[in-house]
């Protein structure tokens, strides 16, 4: 946007400023949060702090600098207030869980390290965020976010944790539970729960499928074509104790486990149905898909079901099914997709594959976030600025999300 049309809404803004940042009591820094969006939204190739207020009329540096990266608000309120706004408005039919980088110069901005960097394609000195978004077809905005801190900076006596201002209570730990803290957080705020979509990242690890079953979500993820499984018919049996003394054994399947790609492949093309799940820009969203129900193997798999059953002598040795959703395209000699969920098997399939595809509406997130609002263009190192900065973009991406869906707001004047 120019400067002309930024100006267009401050009035519009400074209404959502005022509902959203209520939690921030002094006026002046409520004031200068309106004016960080506004900068933010602003066209410039640069949307870190100097070049904004370079932009922007009423903007001063050094005032933005403190509002960011010194002053203590509390950016956790601002957050909840943004998505209850958001989800009341988009009433979303998933929650999406996913992760993000920021390229770094230097290791010294909280959590920056060599590790795997998407922005760049490759592994790089970078930050990871992990994000929760609130998801239809036609919109979608981050509810959470939590900053990924690499082993390396789980050193309590690391002096750059002190200089970059990381709690004390924070440490090392992995993605997948950090997005459990994050489900956990917005159900906090009372939101209701959705279907929790992710990629193969969260949704190979066995132990994250289950930690959203305890809260009482269902799931459509995505997993590796190696994921071990046994058929969903498959039943364990009980071998014959050997001698008095021995200790019963515990049952066990006759047949080793297989992995999805065996499964699927087993089951022949016959199995697969076609389905049209949406219609995008070009035309109808069409494929061919499998369904079926599989019984996820391995370590694990077999913990969590003597945990679940209450110890090793109450363990009928049965693994929990999942519903296994395949797809395979016509032009392709194996299956090319594969996803796991909670779903019963004789879910609509156009439902699964709308839910196992909806993913895809976050990158308009992540590609607007980032080059339009300039989420990873902040240059500061602490803690707390990063989740300032975060948090900031995200309400901007909100109120243009929100404007966009608002018809008086389409509207001629």
């Amino acid at each position: 946007m120019d400067l002309g049309e930024v100006e267009q809404l401050r009035e519009d803004l400074g209404e959502f400023v005022a509902e959203v940042f209520s939690s921030i009591r002094r006026k002046d820094q409520r004031g200068w949060g309106d004016c960080y969006l506004r900068g933010l939204m602003l066209d410039g190739r640069r949307k870190s702090i100097q070049p904004m207020a370079e932009r922007l009329p009423d903007g001063n540096m050094q005032a933005l600098q403190q509002f960011v990266s010194q002053s203590p608000w509390d950016h956790v309120p601002v957050l909840r207030a943004v998505a209850s706004k958001v989800c009341e408005a988009i009433v979303p039919e998933a929650w999406v869980v996913d992760d993000t980088s920021f390229p770094k110069a230097g290791n010294q901005s909280a959590g920056a390290a060599p590790q795997w960097c998407g922005a760049l394609g490759k592994k790089s000195l970078c930050q990871v965020g992990v994000s929760l978004h609130a998801v239809t077809d036609s919109a979608s905005v981050p509810l959470s976010w939590r900053l990924f801190l690499p082993q390396e900076w789980a050193d309590l006596t690391d002096e750059r944790r002190v200089r970059a201002g990381v709690p004390v209570g924070v440490g090392h730990r992995e993605k997948w539970r950090l997005a459990l803290d994050a489900v956990d957080e917005v159900l906090g705020w009372g939101l209701a729960g959705r279907v929790v979509v992710a990629d193969a990242g969260y949704g190979q690890m066995h132990a994250f499928r289950a930690g959203l079953v305890e809260r009482g979500l269902d799931y459509v993820v995505a997993v590796r074509s190696d994921t071990s499984a046994h058929p969903g018919d498959a039943a364990p049996t009980t071998p014959e104790r050997v001698g008095r003394m021995g200790a019963p054994r515990l049952p066990r399947y006759r047949e080793p486990a297989r992995s999805l790609k065996d499964l699927v492949m087993a089951a022949g093309r016959p199995r697969l149905r076609r389905c049209t799940w949406r219609q995008g820009s070009k035309g109808a969203m069409t494929g061919r898909f499998m369904v079926m129900q599989v019984r996820p193997a391995g370590v694990a798999a077999k913990k969590t079901a003597l945990e679940q059953a209450g110890g090793r002598a109450l363990w009928d040795g049965v693994l929990p099914a999942e519903t296994l959703i395949a797809q395979w395209p016509p032009h392709e000699d194996e299956p090319t997709d594969y996803w796991l969920t909670s779903l019963p098997a004789d879910t609509a399939l156009r439902h699964l594959v709308r839910m196992a595809k909806i993913r895809w509406r976050i990158e308009h997130d992540y590609r607007e976030m980032k080059h339009g609002l300039g989420l990873d263009h902040f240059e500061g190192r602490t803690w707390r600025g990063w989740h300032h900065h975060i948090t900031l973009v995200t309400a901007a991406h909100a109120f243009l999300t929100l404007r966009r869906l608002d018809p008086k707001a389409q509207a001629p004047a």
